[in-house]
Parts: C-alpha cells; sequence; structure tokens
C-alpha cells in the first residue's frame, strides 16, 4: 500500500519577474473590482502581500490592471464575440488583461500567449485551453475591432452608457474630448515644500537629477514622465509631495493668512491641508473618520515638518470634535463621484451607477450646511469636489445660496481657471469659495 502523501500536480510556479506573474496579479485586480472592490485598497492588500516584489513588477502589475479597466469598455465589448458562455470572473479577468496587452504590444503576441497560459493555469488550471484558443482567435480576428467597438457607444468610449449621456447633456459639443481626457495616462505633478526649499532650487534638484520637469502657473512641477517617488530627489527628507496639478489650486482659493483658525473637514490623504501650512503659519484641525487614513496623515505630516491637529471624527458630528470656537477658513473636500479623476481611479468608471450621484449630493448638503454653523462670520468655506458632474458642482452651490441668505460666492483674485476639466497636465476638480457674511452687513 502507498504511503499517503501530498498530491503532485506538476504545476510549476510562475517566475516572480515573468509576465505571466504579472498578469496573474493583475486578473486577480480586475476580478477583484468586477466583483464590486475598490482597486486601489486591493492593489495595496496585494503590494503588502509580496513585498519581495521588485520595483518593475509592482509597476507591470499596476499599469497592467489600472489599464486594462480604463479601457474596459472596449475590452469586454470585444470578448463577448469570442465566449460562447460565461467564464470564472478570474479567467475573463485575465482575458480582458490580456486583450489589452495584445493590442498595446502586437509584436509581443507570441510571448504574450504562452504566458496567458501559464498564468491561467494557476487560476483555473482545466481553463487554459480555453485561453489559448480565445487569445489565437483575438489575434486571427483583430482586423473586426474597430467595427465592432463602433456598433456599441460603451466599447467606442469606454465609459458606462449612464456616464456618457450625463457628459453630453452637461457639455455639449465638447462631451468627447472630455471623456477622451478621462482615459489617458494621468500625468504626474510635484508640490514644493516651501518651508524646506524653493521651487526654484527644487527645479534644479531635478534637472541635476535628469528628471525633466515644467513649472505650472500655480507653481505644480509637471514631470516629463510618472517615475517612483524613490527616485525623488529630497522625498524622504520632506521636500516635496507628489500631488496632481489640479489639486495645489485649493491652498491658494482658500488663501489662508498668519495665525488663522482653519479646519480641514475632509481631511484624508492630507495634501491639501500640507499644502495650507506650507503657505502660512495657521492653526490647523484636520478630520478624518477613517482611523487608518488618519494614521498615514500623521506620517505624511511628519514627513514634511508640519504641525497639525488630526482628529478622526465625522465632521457631521460636530459634538464630538468642535470645541464651539469660530474657524476663519474651512476646507470641505466633499466626499463625490471622483468622476474628474477616473484616469487615477477607472474602477470609478465601472462600480458607479447613475443612481449614486443623487446620494453624494444628499451627502455634500450635509456636510456644508454642517460646517457653516462653525465658520467665522466674514469667514471662508472653499467647497472643492473631484467631480466633473453638474449635481455635485454649481447646482449643489446654486442650491446651497438659496439656502443661506447670509452666505455669498465669490472668486479669490489669483484664481481665474473654473472649472479645472481633465487636460494633459491635471484632473478635473470644481472649487466654491463661500464667504459668511458679517452679522450686520
Amino acid at each position: 500500500m502507498k504511503k499517503a502523501g501530498r498530491r503532485k500536480t506538476g504545476l510549476a510556479p510562475l517566475k516572480p519577474d515573468s509576465l505571466g506573474h504579472a498578469l496573474f496579479h493583475a486578473a486577480k485586480l480586475v476580478a477583484a473590482v468586477l466583483e464590486g472592490t475598490s482597486l486601489t485598497e486591493c492593489y495595496e492588500r496585494v503590494v503588502r502581500a509580496n513585498p519581495d516584489w521588485s520595483e518593475s513588477m509592482r509597476g507591470a502589475v499596476r499599469d497592467l490592471a489600472w489599464s486594462s479597466l480604463r479601457d474596459y469598455g472596449r475590452g469586454d465589448a470585444t470578448l463577448r464575440h469570442f465566449l460562447g458562455k460565461p467564464l470564472p470572473v478570474s479567467v475573463h479577468a485575465l482575458l480582458l488583461v490580456a486583450v489589452y496587452r495584445l493590442e498595446q504590444r502586437p509584436e509581443q503576441a507570441h510571448t504574450l500567449v504562452n504566458q496567458a497560459v501559464d498564468a491561467a493555469a494557476h487560476l483555473v488550471a482545466g481553463l487554459k485551453g480555453v485561453v489559448n484558443g480565445v487569445l489565437r482567435n483575438v489575434l486571427r480576428q483583430q482586423t473586426n475591432f474597430a467595427v465592432w467597438r463602433d456598433e456599441d457607444i460603451t466599447a467606442l468610449h469606454a465609459y458606462p452608457a449612464w456616464w456618457i449621456a450625463r457628459i453630453q447633456r452637461e457639455y455639449g459639443n465638447d462631451w468627447e474630448s472630455i471623456l477622451a481626457s478621462g482615459n489617458l495616462h494621468p500625468p504626474m505633478s510635484l508640490r514644493v515644500n516651501r518651508r524646506r526649499t524653493s521651487v526654484e532650487s527644487y527645479l534644479s534638484e531635478l534637472a541635476d537629477a535628469g528628471i525633466d520637469a515644467k513649472r505650472l502657473e500655480n507653481d505644480a512641477l509637471l514631470l516629463e514622465y510618472p517615475l517612483p517617488i524613490s527616485k525623488l530627489p529630497g522625498f524622504t527628507e520632506g521636500r516635496v509631495s507628489v500631488q496632481d496639478a489640479g489639486a495645489q489650486w485649493a491652498a491658494p482659493w482658500l488663501c489662508p493668512c498668519n495665525g488663522d483658525r482653519v479646519l480641514d473637514a475632509c481631511a484624508a490623504p492630507g495634501g491639501k491641508g500640507a499644502h495650507l501650512l506650507e503657505l502660512a503659519d495657521i492653526e490647523l484641525t484636520a478630520l478624518e473618520l477613517d482611523p487608518m487614513r488618519a494614521e498615514r496623515m500623521h506620517e505624511n505630516f511628519a514627513r514634511l515638518g508640519l504641525p497639525a491637529n488630526i482628529i478622526v471624527a465625522d465632521c457631521r458630528a460636530l459634538d464630538t470634535w468642535w470645541d464651539g470656537r469660530p474657524f476663519d477658513r474651512i476646507l470641505a473636500d466633499v466626499p463625490c463621484s471622483a468622476s474628474g479623476v477616473v484616469r487615477r481611479h477607472p474602477d470609478i468608471k465601472w462600480l458607479r451607477r447613475d443612481s449614486d450621484i443623487g446620494k453624494f449630493v444628499a451627502q455634500q448638503a450635509n456636510i456644508i450646511n454642517t460646517l457653516w454653523q462653525t465658520l467665522a462670520y466674514g469667514g471662508t468655506i472653499l467647497y472643492v469636489t473631484c467631480s466633473i458632474f453638474d449635481d455635485e458642482n454649481h447646482r449643489q452651490i446654486e442650491h446651497f445660496l438659496v439656502r443661506h441668505p447670509d452666505a455669498e460666492l465669490f472668486m479669490p483674485q489669483t484664481c481665474r481657471i473654473h472649472p479645472l476639466l481633465p487636460t494633459t497636465d491635471h484632473d478635473g476638480f470644481y472649487y466654491a469659495c463661500l464667504r459668511k457674511k458679517n452679522r450686520h452687513a
């Protein structure tokens, strides 16, 4: 009688730095999104679980997953022509990633198919033949892709139909260019910590390191090519932070003065609050609902050498955090659809529903109505979203002004770019300054 032992599968592990390894993990990330999970959260868990990954492997997995989801509307429409019945979500996700890669790197077709089959064996071994057959069929019929996609508006623009309809309705003739901007790879911009160096000095540091960058109107430094933060001079020492150029308009819009008592009401990850502290000697209170995100803020502020009173609290629950002293300025970077930053978070396009927008609008109104009570007379709230949908932006502010006759809308003299639609330089944002009229005005 044979001894019982471990079953031998004969399945060799994927090589740690192979394309198959990257395809396998990218597919698992895409599958998680298709099942309703945040891409960023999944990626962070995977990176923590694989501390030995090289920088190039982290980049490859990230690029494959993010790009495949950015292009999901097209990839899924293409696969419908090759799949006779539904596949397990992990295998479907692998095919999405592989189809994207085949279109981007047709010269690697042979290697890609072989590596995708290897990855499939580690996902669902019995379906590696299906993956092989589908991908070889894809290669034979690539000339048909354009025709298939022209017949499907979701495939043509890589957005859900409801999203496309909103942009068409709200932006008229510009709708196609706005959608196209959201499908680009995002730019990488830096914010210089002026308490530790100057913009001019840091530009020189970048030049000495062989890193090309240009200075934008708001002093954001736009890199010609994204790169790991480990390559940035002085990052660990707190001389610079990574922050989208569009987000770097928040501090100039709020325009803090020395001595101001300032509230950052929805603070994580803390970039806008840190920028305020870099520009003026203020007393900053930063609220964050999630304890883990609040802890990361402590780390970020410590790296930059900036003091802030970080409190884990819901900004709407005044009795849990407010001491009754009014604030001179309030940054209300409210939860939103994030429709202006979808190229950074492509899962948003496919996880959001049209019905979600009304829920965000109600939450935003609740937040600014509550925060208005904590603002001093003559003080300013800066309302911020990273949305490009009207309901969350100027319509929200119009309704607020009707509810609050003691509020007035104004634009700072130094800030004339509004609204910020996504471009090659920055993501999409909305800013609105609301001043509380003096009691006897």
